[in-house]
Parts: structure tokens; C-alpha cells; sequence
């Protein structure tokens, strides 16, 4: 197509989106908000020269444009200053996740090619059992909460020492928009962990789309200047879903909870009145189950779940204690935000439970997400809420590739499309609801039965605290259902879940082949790095 270029002055300035760009608004129109850390609090002028001084402090250890830093630590300011120093000098920050097994971690800061490492005291040991076999890794910089710990390997200093060393501004150079900013590995069903990564325009361009679907649609007014936001999705999982670089480029109030210990964030929301947050559905459940979880806490916070389905009972349960709950769907790979719960004029009018009904589905596409749904041959699927194949996408900010993965990468974007492994459905209006992952559809005499739907309506029986549903090999049908359930009384059984579950087929909701033949009351049900229920896991132990 030959359209028509635009021409450009030779003095004009090429913008180019880079991550600075969002630090450079920051308290512009909120200048008293601050950022909060344990006891350390630091206005978002403090915020912008520590970033400096971490600039300085990591040019001064020999980090250079195109060199990966990885960084090891909980939730903190320094998590957040990473965010931006290290991509902003043109290096790539690797949020290495923490959860993941010695071999894997090792793994992954080899294959990143590591060359400088920020550690937390806590994560030393960690670290140490793999030091003498990382290949690339020439320097590594202390982290620490109170007096640093005697470290089992060589560091050439401690963060706080070396920021103090350095000078509060830094000129950040210009460079291609198109640049790596971030890496991090996401665990799949098979192999090693996937090297995903974006660029400083994709993470510019998630941010500006960020920012408008949670605070510029009627009935969804999750963050403005005035939140106080706390993230309960760990930092090395996706940049927390993207939600830090939104928040700060903002400058609204930040709390960074450090370990995830239930009743300490039911205490920092109590303390600070959080009113956003973010979080998987077994981080809701470990809240509503801490001490000091009630209904004066909770009123009124806004929370985004995602990462996985979220149950109905769950969702009943975060209502009661006047929640605000909106579920949303991506990926690792889309970096992440693709879908949100959002409740247009007609849909708010209606009842609770309605409202409810939308909620717990996956939401709508939001701005410059390209979404179908597709059958096997790739041919798009019609809008009616019933007509079921693979959600695939096109956005801006989708990685591009898997590091060093060319066949996987491939596969990946089979025919220009990202291909997310789910299998959904598209109401009118373009809403989407996630039914399963492709591995993870139960296929049972020749019928397909959704088992995060079963998951949900196993969950809203009052005495299920968590549940997992998986398909197991069956002679006669196939596959059959098989549930894991976590239960908070002695007394629940099979039975009494089999009951609840046949008032769902006498209403319509599934059919009777839906009900699990095998039902096994559990005390702890597995799960990933990331807190998703780990069905690999469960069919390995019950095979």
C-alpha cells in the first residue's frame, strides 16, 4: 500500500516512548502523595533521586546498554527503583522469580545471561547453593532490611551503601523505543521456564492503556490520584501486571507490603486505607482467612483478581465484607492486560447477582485489544455466548518472541495471532468468558465439561474453602471429573457435594455427566510459584 509518510523537520525531536517517560509526570499533580516501605517513607521527588542514584551505582559496576540485571527481592521501594533505573540506562531488568526450585532459577539467570544480581538478604542462601554454577554473573549488590547478613559469596556492596555514594540526577540518554526493558520466565506444562520479554515502547504503550481502562469508564473507577495502591501480586510476576509503572507514572500513594504474610497486609490495608489492589484468588482467599479480616477492613477496596478463574463462592464471600471485585484476564505473554470486568449503564442497573454473574466472567477487551475466539480450523466464532474455541489476540504489548525459543515462538504466533492455550466464549458486545485452558478442558463421553465452571459452583457451598477439578483418564467415558477440596468442617463429604452440585443440573447450569465421579476431601491442594492451582501436579498424584 503506498500510503503517504509524513515528513519531519531535520530539528524536530523523534520521541521516542521510553520507561523515563512515565517517571517524568510522576507528582505533578499530587506532589504530597508518598511511597511507603516498613517504616521508610519517601516522597516521589526522594523517589526520583534514589532512581538516580541506583542509575549511577549500577553504571559504576560496569552495567552498560544491552547487559540483563537480575533482581531477587520481596515486594519493596527498591523493587520499584529497579523498575525504572535499570531499563532507563538501557539495560534489562530480570525479575527472577523467587518461587520457582534452585535448578530452575539457576536455569533462567543462565539463559538470561545475568550479569549483575540484586539479592535480599533472605534470598542468599538461595542464591549461594548456585553461584559457582552461574556462567555470566560477574557482580552481585546486598539487599538488606536491617544489618545485612554475612553473605556465603563475594558482593561488592549493599544497596543503601552504594546509593549514598552516588549522585540524585542522571541524564538518561535517548535510545530505540523498540529496546528490551523487561525479561522474566513463566513455567510451563513441559520443558524449562520461557523467557518473555517487552519493550520500553510495549510497556509505555500497556501503561497509557492501563491508566484509561481503570480510571476513565463509568463503573469502573479503580484508581486516581487519590488511591492509595498496594500491590499483592509479587513484583517478579509480570511487573506485578504492570500496575507499579501505572501508579507511579500517576504519583498517587504507594504501599510495598514486602512478604506476603496475610495478616500483615490485613494490617497495612487497615493502616493506610488501601483502596486498589491486585491479587490471585489464593491471595483473597488467605486474606478473608486472616486475622483481623472484617468488614471495617475491607469496605469499600477495589480489587482486581486475575491470573486465575475466580470461584463464585470466593467472590460471595469478598462481597460480604464490602469488596469491590472485578476480575480480568491475560497472560504472561500479553504482559498482561487483555480483558476487564466492566458493568456498562444496562448491566449496573440490574440485580447483584446479575452483576455478580458478569463480574466473575472475564470482562471486555480493552483499548487496541484485537480478540477472537476461533475453532480448530482458525476460523472466527460468532458472539452469542455459546459458541466455544481458543481465545487469540493482537495488541501492542504482546511479547514477540520466547528468548532463544524460535519453534516455540512460532508456535506461539501461529498465523499472526498470539494463541493463548484458553478456551473461552464472546457474548454480544464482544465480553468474554474464559471457560478452561486447552489442557485442561474436561472431554467426557465425547462432551466437553468446563472445570473451572465446576471449580465455581463447587466453591459457593458454604463449607468448600478451595477446590481444584481435573480430568482423569476413564476406560468407559474417556475422561471423567475428579475435585479436590479444602474444606473448614470435619464433616463435609462426597456426598454432600454431589447433592449440592445436582440443584446446578435440575436448574440447567451443567449437565449430570458434569458431576465428578471421584471426590476427595484434601487438606492442602497444589499450586505454582505464581499461587495458580497446579493441575499437572494434582493428575500426577492421582494418577
Amino acid at each position: 500500500m503506498n500510503t503517504r509518510l509524513i515528513e519531519s523537520t531535520t530539528s524536530a525531536y523523534a520521541y521516542p516512548l521510553l520507561i523515563k517517560r512515565l517517571l517524568m509526570s510522576t507528582a505533578r499533580f499530587e506532589p504530597n502523595n508518598r511511597i511507603h516501605y516498613q517504616d521508610q517513607s519517601f516522597s516521589y521527588d526522594e523517589f526520583r533521586q534514589r532512581v538516580a542514584r541506583l542509575a549511577h551505582a549500577l553504571t559504576a559496576q560496569g552495567v552498560k546498554p544491552g547487559d540483563t540485571v537480575a533482581v531477587l527481592d520481596w515486594d519493596s521501594h527498591r523493587y520499584l527503583e529497579c523498575f525504572f533505573a535499570i531499563p532507563m540506562i538501557g539495560a534489562v531488568l530480570h525479575t527472577v522469580n523467587i518461587r520457582m526450585s534452585p535448578d530452575q532459577i539457576l536455569y533462567t539467570m543462565n539463559h538470561a545471561e545475568d550479569d549483575v544480581v540484586l539479592v535480599h538478604d533472605d534470598f542468599l542462601p538461595l542464591l549461594g547453593a548456585v553461584r559457582d554454577k552461574l556462567t555470566t554473573v560477574k557482580r552481585c549488590i546486598q539487599l538488606t532490611d536491617d544489618v545485612a547478613a554475612a553473605a556465603p559469596f563475594e558482593v561488592v556492596g549493599e544497596y543503601e551503601q552504594l546509593l549514598s555514594e552516588c549522585e540524585s540526577e542522571y541524564d538518561y540518554p535517548d535510545f530505540d523505543e523498540n529496546s528490551m526493558a523487561t525479561l522474566f520466565y513463566t513455567t510451563g506444562t513441559t520443558g524449562n521456564p520461557k523467557g518473555v520479554f517487552f519493550s520500553h515502547k510495549q510497556l509505555v504503550l500497556h501503561t497509557q492503556a492501563l491508566l484509561q481502562t481503570v480510571g476513565c469508564f463509568e463503573g469502573l473507577p479503580l484508581m486516581n490520584s487519590g488511591s492509595v495502591y498496594m500491590p499483592v501480586t509479587p513484583m517478579f510476576h509480570v511487573h506485578a501486571w504492570g500496575i507499579p509503572y501505572a501508579a507511579t507514572m500517576l504519583g498517587i500513594t504507594q504501599i510495598y507490603p514486602g512478604r506476603y504474610e496475610p495478616n500483615n497486609l490485613v494490617s497495612l490495608i487497615d493502616r493506610y486505607k488501601v483502596s486498589f489492589s491486585h491479587c490471585v484468588p489464593t491471595i483473597l482467599q488467605m486474606l478473608l482467612s486472616a486475622d483481623g479480616a472484617t468488614a471495617d477492613v475491607f469496605n469499600g477496596w477495589k480489587v482486581i483478581i486475575g491470573g486465575s478463574a475466580l470461584p463464585k463462592g470466593l467472590a460471595l464471600k469478598a462481597e460480604a465484607l464490602g469488596m469491590d471485585v472485578y476480575t480480568a484476564y491475560g497472560m504472561s505473554e500479553t504482559c498482561p492486560l487483555l480483558t476487564i470486568t466492566h458493568l456498562n449503564q444496562h448491566m449496573r442497573s440490574q440485580s447483584r447477582e446479575e452483576q455478580l454473574n458478569w463480574r466473575l466472567k472475564t470482562g471486555i477487551p480493552v483499548s487496541m485489544v484485537d480478540m477472537r475466539v476461533i475453532d480448530e480450523a482458525g476460523h472466527p466464532l460468532p458472539e452469542d455466548g455459546q459458541s466455544c474455541g481458543e481465545i487469540v489476540v493482537r495488541a501492542p504489548w504482546l511479547t514477540q518472541a520466547y528468548l532463544h525459543e524460535a519453534d516455540k515462538s512460532e508456535e506461539l504466533w501461529e498465523d499472526g495471532w498470539l494463541h493463548t492455550g484458553d478456551i473461552g466464549c464472546l457474548h454480544p458486545g464482544s465480553f468474554l468468558e474464559v471457560r478452561d485452558r486447552l489442557k485442561d478442558v474436561i472431554k467426557t463421553g465425547g462432551e466437553w465439561v468446563s472445570s473451572l465452571e465446576l471449580e465455581s459452583l463447587i466453591s459457593s457451598h458454604p463449607d468448600v474453602e478451595q477446590v481444584a477439578v481435573v480430568g482423569m483418564p476413564c476406560d468407559q467415558w474417556g475422561e471423567r471429573p475428579m475435585a479436590l477440596i479444602v474444606s473448614h468442617v470435619a464433616t463435609l463429604d462426597g456426598d454432600a457435594i454431589r447433592e449440592h452440585l445436582q440443584v446446578a443440573v435440575d436448574e440447567g447450569h451443567i449437565n449430570k455427566w458434569a458431576i465428578p465421579s471421584l471426590i476427595n476431601i484434601v487438606t492442602d491442594i497444589p499450586r505454582t510459584s505464581v499461587g495458580k492451582l497446579d493441575k499437572k501436579r494434582i493428575r500426577s498424584e492421582y494418577l
